[in-house]
C-alpha cells in the first residue's frame, strides 16, 4: 500500500476555502471585477479593437498601449481622431471597424444626450453632459481596484516591517512600536486621510499614499503578535542554534509562518480602502474631476435625484458588490486559517 503524502499547509488552506461556497461566490466576482478593470479599455472604448482600413489591419486600442509605453507612435492620419467620425468621413466599400461593447470613452462628453435613461444605446445611461455611464462604471472598477491593491500593499509593508523588528527583537524597540501603534489606533483614520488629502493635489497617486501610510498599524499589531508566539517554537530556536542570522531567521522561518493573518487582514482592507476612495470622491477629496470612479458618479448624482437615479444606482452596485465579495472572501480565508473549522 502506497505511503500518501501529507498535505501542505496552503493545499489545506486552498481546500478549506474551496468548501466555502460563499467564499468561493465572491472570489468569482473578485476575479470578475479584477478583469474588468484590467480590461477596461477593451470593454469599453471610443476606439475600435479591430478595424481595416485601405487594405490594412489596425488594432487602435492595442496601439495605444505602445504608444503609452513609448515604443510606437500613431500614423499621422489617426493622430488625434475620433474614429467614429473618422470612419463615417474616410471608411469606403470593403473597409470595416469591431467597436467594444460598451463604444463610449469614459471621459466622451454628448451634450446632444444628456440624462438619457438606459437603453441599448446606453446601457446604464449617461449623466449631465452626456458621459456614458457604463463606460466610466468600467473604467471606475481599475480606480478603485488599483487604490485598493497599492493602497493596502503600501501599509502591509510598513506593518509587515514593524510588526516583524518589535515581535522578534522585544526591548525598547517593542516598547517603542506598541506605543505607536497605540497612538495611530486612538486617532479617526478617516478624518486624518480627510485632512492630509485636503492639502494635497487631487491625483490617485496621493489617495494610495495616503491611505498606505495612515492603515498600517492594524497589520503591525497582527505581525508582532505572531512574531512574539513564534520566535520561542522549536524551529525558531534550532534555526539560531545552527547559527542563521537575524535576517534569515526572520525572513525564511518566521516570516511565512506569520502571513496568513496578515492576508486576510489585508483582502479586508482592500475592501475598506475602496470605500475609502469611493467616499473621498464623493466628497470632492478623491480623484480629479475627469477620471471616471464610482465615488465621482456618485457625487455628481446629488443634485440629479430622484429623476436620475440610475447615476446613484449603478455606481453604488458596483461598490456593493465590490466591498462584500471582498469581505467574504476575508471571511473565508479567516476560516481557513482556523484550525478548529477544519474538516
Amino acid at each position: 500500500m502506497k505511503n500518501e503524502r501529507p498535505e501542505r499547509y496552503r493545499q489545506i488552506l486552498a481546500r478549506q476555502f474551496r468548501n466555502n461556497r460563499i467564499a468561493m461566490a465572491g472570489f468569482v466576482v473578485v476575479v470578475t471585477l479584477f478583469g474588468i478593470g484590467a480590461g477596461a479599455d477593451f470593454i469599453a472604448n471610443d476606439k475600435p479593437l479591430v478595424m481595416r482600413y485601405q487594405g490594412r489591419i489596425y488594432f487602435p486600442v492595442v496601439k495605444d498601449y505602445a504608444v503609452w509605453l513609448r515604443i510606437s507612435r500613431w500614423d499621422r492620419q489617426f493622430q488625434n481622431v475620433g474614429f467614429k467620425e473618422f470612419a463615417r468621413g474616410n471608411f469606403k466599400q470593403g473597409d470595416w471597424a469591431q467597436f467594444p461593447p460598451v463604444p463610449y470613452s469614459p471621459t466622451e462628453v454628448n451634450l446632444s444626450e444628456p440624462l438619457r435613461r438606459p437603453s441599448e444605446r446606453h446601457f446604464f445611461g449617461t449623466d449631465d453632459i452626456g458621459r456614458d455611464v457604463a463606460s466610466r462604471i468600467v473604467h471606475g472598477a481599475r480606480v478603485s481596484l488599483s487604490v485598493g491593491f497599492v493602497a493596502v500593499s503600501i501599509y502591509a509593508l510598513i506593518g509587515l516591517f514593524i510588526g516583524a523588528i518589535a515581535g522578534y527583537y522585544g526591548g525598547v524597540l517593542d516598547i517603542i512600536a506598541s506605543r505607536l501603534i497605540e497612538i495611530m489606533l486612538t486617532i479617526p483614520t478617516f478624518f486624518l486621510i480627510i485632512t492630509v488629502v485636503a492639502f494635497l493635489p487631487q491625483s490617485i497617486f496621493n489617495i494610495m499614499v495616503v491611505i498606505g501610510i495612515t492603515n498600517w498599524p492594524t497589520v503591525a499589531r497582527l505581525t508582532r503578535g505572531e512574531f512574539l508566539k513564534a520566535k520561542s517554537l522549536e524551529y525558531v530556536v534550532a534555526a539560531r542554534a545552527m547559527g542563521a542570522t537575524d535576517g534569515r531567521t526572520i525572513f525564511r522561518h518566521v516570516l511565512p509562518n506569520a502571513l496568513a493573518p496578515v492576508f486576510v487582514a489585508a483582502t479586508f482592507g482592500v475592501a475598506s480602502a475602496i470605500l475609502i476612495e469611493s467616499t473621498l470622491s464623493f466628497l470632492g477629496f478623491g480623484v480629479p474631476p475627469s477620471t471616471a470612479s464610482w465615488g465621482s458618479i456618485l457625487s455628481n448624482a446629488r443634485q440629479l435625484l430622484p429623476s436620475a437615479w440610475w447615476l446613484t444606482a449603478f455606481p453604488g452596485l458596483a461598490i456593493f458588490l465590490t466591498v462584500t465579495s471582498y469581505n467574504l472572501v476575508g471571511e473565508g480565508l479567516r476560516d481557513a486559517t482556523d484550525p478548529r473549522l477544519r474538516r
